[in-house]
């Protein structure tokens, strides 16, 4: 009778209907491999019963996707060969909240188009690392942290990102991007921006205003836009190293913004210091052809109220030596711990 019982017990949604039957001292999750909300969990995975909400598929040695039961919020499918996402494969995992396949062996063409039209719960989705040439189609517009990197992305277009209201991080970096057009212009809710190792010669057009971090090292860039952070409120934290900037083109006072707090600039081909804001913290110059050091691109005004915030600044691998720093940069740089030259 118990043995009758428990297969049945496998197959029905209710496992409290079993517990009637069998030993009153069976927990509640004894069910093997029973799915609460219909399914199973597939044998080359893991649903431990301590999260029953989370599909552990990591490292599995994968090459296609696993049937997903439609309770399944946390995904892990990471770290395996898995090569194709056809259109009904997530069909039924229109719970998922977290999709991790980075690691994987994907392919833009692999992809279904409609792949990932129904996970409209989805907030994190990671694909770093995989050989996408394009951002996959129909991505759920509830997404708000989004992860591309690593793959050989060419292009990115206003409809790969278009409605993605929620938006906050976006990885792009090491790709082969070119292009971006206006593709950035609709998330609001952007504030981490990673877009350095590309190929863009150009900083995107339309850029979300609430960035708060934006990374845009190791591309070719040799000029910024006229009014490049004035628009940006929260802007803390921007880099732009290992690129091909020079002193013609960064127009006037694009970096004395209050708020920014680290500026890279190593790596480029500047001559002379930028003007910066008082408030910025740390200041990267290193590996420029810097000839000068000009007191006035950290202090136009010094006193006892007003000088520069600057706590790092970094000027090795210039023309300048340690003798060519002023001795009244002392008042100015009062709380530079460390002036590397």
């Amino acid at each position: 009778m118990s043995e009758i019982v428990f297969k049945f017990c496998a197959t029905v949604s209710l496992c409290s209907l079993c517990q009637t039957e069998l030993d009153r001292d069976h927990a509640f999750g004894d069910c093997p491999l029973a799915d609460i909300k219909g399914g199973e969990c597939p044998e080359e995975c893991d649903c431990p019963h301590s999260y029953p909400v989370s599909m552990y598929c990591d490292g599995r040695g994968l090459t296609a996707m696993p049937v997903i039961p439609s309770h399944i919020k946390y995904l892990y499918l990471q770290n395996n060969a898995i090569t194709a996402v056809p259109d009904l494969a997530l069909m039924n995992a229109t719970s998922l909240v977290w999709l991790m396949m980075h690691y994987n062996q994907l392919t833009s063409e692999a992809i279904g188009k409609k792949a990932f039209l129904k996970l409209t719960s989805l907030e994190r989705l990671y694909l770093q690392h995989n050989n996408m040439t394009s951002i996959p189609s129909n991505l759920p517009r509830s997404l708000r942290d989004l992860r591309l990197n690593h793959n050989k992305i060419e292009k990115v277009t206003p409809s790969d990102l278009q409605g993605m209201d929620n938006l906050t991080i976006l990885y792009l970096h090491d790709n082969a991007v070119t292009d971006m057009s206006t593709s950035l212009k609709g998330l609001k809710s952007l504030t981490l921006l990673d877009i350095s190792s590309n190929k863009l010669t150009q900083v995107p057009e339309d850029l979300p205003e609430h960035l708060h971090q934006f990374y845009l090292e190791s591309n070719t860039i040799s000029s910024l836009p006229d009014d490049f952070l004035q628009r940006f409120t929260q802007l803390q934290y921007i880099r732009l190293a290992h690129n091909q900037l020079t002193d013609k083109g960064i127009p006037p006072n694009t970096f004395n913004v209050t708020g920014l707090v680290e500026l890279d600039l190593s790596f480029n081909k500047l001559e002379r210091i930028p003007l910066v804001s008082t408030t910025l913290q740390h200041l990267y110059l290193q590996a420029n052809q810097i000839k000068e050091f000009t007191l006035g691109s950290f202090c136009s005004v010094v006193d006892v109220t007003s000088f520069s915030k600057l706590r790092t600044l970094r000027l090795d691998g210039n023309e300048i030596s340690r003798e060519d720093i002023p001795s009244e940069s002392s008042f100015c740089l009062r709380l530079a711990s460390n002036i590397e030259v």
